[in-house]
C-alpha cells in the first residue's frame, strides 16, 4: 500500500468512500453527499488531498488544510476516510502519518482535530498512540444522524 496525492482518476473511488462516512452520519460535520461535480471542486479546495492505494484500489482518503485564517492559518485540520471493508488494516494510521510528514511542507506547525467524537473509539486510540493531545470535552457537540447529540473531543499535536 502506498500513499500519493490523488488524481482526478480517484474521483469516483474517493467520492464513494467519503459519501459512505457521510451517510453514516457518525463522524463527519458534513450532511450532504458530494456528485461529480462538487468532489472535484471539494477534493481540488483542499490544500493537500491523500490517498491510499493497494493493487490499483483506493482504500482511503485524507484532506488537508488550514484550520483558521490569517494569525491563526499556521494551524491545519485534517479529515480521514477508510473504505469500510478495508477497516480494521491499519490505514488510517497510515493516512494519519503520512498527514502528520506532509503537513510542514505547506507551512503548517501544528495539526488540529476539531470534533473527534466520542464513540468513534478506533480514532481516539490511534490519535493517542500518535502523540496527540486531548483538549477536553464539548458536551452535545455533534449531531449524531439519529439526531441525538454526542460529545466531542478536540486534539492537537505539533508537527
Amino acid at each position: 500500500m502506498r500513499v500519493r496525492k490523488y488524481c482526478s482518476e480517484d474521483l469516483p473511488q474517493m467520492t464513494d468512500i467519503w459519501n459512505e462516512i457521510v451517510l453514516a452520519g457518525e463522524a463527519f460535520p458534513q450532511e450532504e453527499c458530494l456528485n461529480e461535480t462538487s468532489a472535484a471542486e471539494f477534493f481540488g479546495s483542499q490544500t493537500y488531498c491523500g490517498v491510499a492505494e493497494s493493487d490499483g484500489e483506493i482504500t482511503g482518503l485524507y484532506i488537508l488544510h488550514p484550520n483558521n485564517v490569517g494569525r491563526c492559518s499556521h494551524i491545519c485540520n485534517a479529515s480521514y476516510a477508510v473504505k469500510s471493508g478495508m477497516r480494521g488494516r491499519h490505514i488510517g494510521e497510515i493516512l494519519v502519518t503520512d498527514c502528520i510528514k506532509k503537513a510542514p511542507e505547506f507551512g503548517f506547525r501544528i495539526l488540529q482535530f476539531n470534533a473527534v467524537v466520542r464513540s468513534n473509539e478506533p480514532a481516539l486510540k490511534l490519535y493517542k498512540k500518535l502523540g496527540f493531545t486531548q483538549l477536553g470535552t464539548i458536551p452535545g457537540g455533534f449531531r449524531l444522524k439519529s439526531g441525538e447529540y454526542e460529545d466531542i473531543i478536540p486534539h492537537f499535536i505539533e508537527l
